[in-house]
């Protein structure tokens, strides 16, 4: 899990950050996005609020770490192909994309992004980047087992898994059927290899 830049001083306490982490995705289903504060976060933490303001700059940073990054310590995936390893990739972003705290915050984040370009700015930097990042030795290990071209642009490839989870999941609301994962990592891994 990204977050931002700690701060000098005490160490962190992890039992803190999981109990932030926590409270803020209860809350936003329980109350939605907009009715979510860090005081009440605060509250249902046992923690005080500049505690908060130490590691989040603002609430949507907060939300989204709390909601849209919980599968970044995953390591990745290494089924033996990259079918198998995107399946698994995005499974993971179909159970996300499809928990309630995900619809509950989901509104809410994407007008926050759409009013704030740093916000934006700095949730694709803090979280989305190292995210992807992580993600890139997939697509070494397919590499070295002959199954992409080298040119191949990965981080579109990246986007273009995302966004058929957020539109298809997230946005448009559908129900992900069990085989949504396994067939958009075939109609991928297909438009990729090396032919």
């Amino acid at each position: 899990m990204s977050s931002f830049p700690p701060s000098r001083g005490r160490p962190r306490d992890p039992r803190s950050h999981k109990a932030i982490i926590d409270a803020a995705a209860e809350l936003v289903v329980e109350v939605g996005y907009a009715a979510t504060s860090i005081g009440a976060v605060a509250a249902r933490a046992g923690v005080g609020k500049d505690t908060i303001y130490r590691r989040w700059p603002g609430k949507p940073e907060l939300v989204f770490e709390a909601v849209f990054t919980t599968t970044d310590d995953a390591p990745a995936p290494d089924t033996g192909t990259l079918a198998g390893d995107l399946t698994v990739l995005l499974q993971g972003l179909v159970n996300e994309f499809h928990a309630p705290a995900a619809a509950a915050a989901l509104p809410g984040l994407l007008a926050d992004f759409a009013a704030d370009p740093e916000l934006k700015a700095r949730i694709r930097g803090d979280f989305l980047a190292p995210s992807k990042e992580r993600l890139l030795i997939v697509f070494e290990r397919a590499l070295v087992r002959g199954e992409m071209a080298a040119e191949t642009p990965v981080d579109l490839v990246l986007d273009t898994l995302a966004g058929a989870v957020f539109f298809h999941v997230g946005l448009v609301g559908e129900h992900p059927a069990p085989q949504l994962a396994a067939l958009l990592a075939t109609v991928v891994a297909k438009g990729i290899e090396v032919r």
